[in-house]
């Protein structure tokens, strides 16, 4: 498994495997998948070198991280890097009135409060601390302050100021005291990762959907800005949340809904050029985003050992330069993208 060290502030870094494992899918997301099921995948993961692992309270409502515990206590610390979220605490609920009902299935009854001061971090971590079962987290990633999750651009910025004016002090003061590596935010819009990044001084970032073989627009300023300042991008959703993976069928998913007729007519055509060249869709997807300097993983979820393997084998895929040539000269991928 090839691999990419960073360090930003010369506090030795993080070496991450290119393919790093996603962990909303251990949390139940959309089926429920047993012990056993989640225990395979994840060794699969390991046994082909994947030594990054992602996850965050919200993934189940807690499962998610309880189930890398029982993982990763087997595991030596040293050999992987481990990242979760602060932002969001969970507090008891019934049955009822439990949130996620229809997503995440078979999980703990919680509720989430979004919560971005210092104490509301420091309760975030104290938590995930407790469930991961491990003596340090190496990032922390400030969950979901986006519109899909705010619900407006007014609640988006009032959260932004809600973390510079607390979490971020904690996050910075963990930093400095070396209980973490990195701290940066995990969210689905590029826009609010600049802002952030405009007004404090972040590391890293996990940027879902955003740069994929789709959607390039954080081309325009972000990316060029991490790259002059060393910041770090993880990619998630590479695979745009399934049409990226499954191709143009119908019902594919896009952004978590079903792919507009014009997403579907775009996919099909980077398809074809993928088939002309002898290349997966999915292999090519994967690969993208890997190709931009400031990226230093790409962290798709894997419900299922076939989903897992078919991660491992596109990390593993050699795609040739003509690909995103012609990608380019029809119109089907920014013309400055790195390739």
């Amino acid at each position: 498994m090839q691999t990419r060290h960073w360090d930003r502030i010369g506090n030795g870094g993080l070496t991450f495997t290119e393919l790093g494992m996603g962990g909303a899918p251990l949390g139940n997301l959309y089926r429920a998948i047993s012990d056993a099921e989640a225990d395979a995948i994840l060794e699969a993961a390991w046994d082909a070198g994947v030594r990054y692992y992602d996850t965050a309270p919200l993934y189940g409502f807690g499962l998610s991280e309880t189930q890398l515990n029982r993982f990763l206590r087997t595991k030596p610390r040293d050999e992987y890097v481990l990242s979760s979220k602060v932002g969001r605490y969970l507090v008891p609920a019934t049955s009822e009135t439990r949130d996620g009902i229809g997503k995440w299935f078979e999980v703990p009854h919680r509720r989430e409060v979004y919560d971005y001061s210092y104490d509301g971090v420091m309760r975030s971590l104290d938590a995930s601390f407790e469930r991961l079962g491990v003596d340090r987290i190496d990032i922390l990633f400030a969950h979901d302050i986006d519109v899909p999750n705010q619900g407006s651009r007014a609640n988006v910025n009032a959260k932004v100021d809600q973390l510079m004016a607390g979490g971020y002090h904690a996050l910075e003061k963990m930093r400095k005291e070396g209980v973490i590596k990195a701290f940066g935010a995990g969210v689905n819009e590029w826009e609010v990762c600049q802002q952030l990044a405009e007004r404090g001084d972040y590391d890293i970032f996990l940027l879902a959907g955003r740069y994929t073989l789709l959607e390039q627009g954080a081309l325009d300023s972000f990316l060029p800005l991490c790259e002059a300042r060393g910041i770090g991008i993880v990619i998630g959703g590479a695979y745009n949340s399934g049409i990226l993976a499954t191709g143009p069928k119908p019902g594919a998913y896009y952004n978590y809904e079903e792919a507009p007729q014009d997403i579907l007519d775009r996919v099909a055509a980077i398809q074809r050029v993928c088939e002309a060249h002898g290349v997966k869709l999915l292999d090519a997807a994967f690969r993208f985003p890997l190709l931009h300097p400031a990226v230093v993983a790409n962290v798709p979820g894997g419900q299922g050992r076939d989903e897992m393997a078919g991660n491992i084998d596109a990390a593993k895929a050699t795609i040739p330069d003509a690909l995103w040539s012609d990608l380019k000269s029809e119109g089907l991928m920014r013309a400055d993208a790195p390739t």
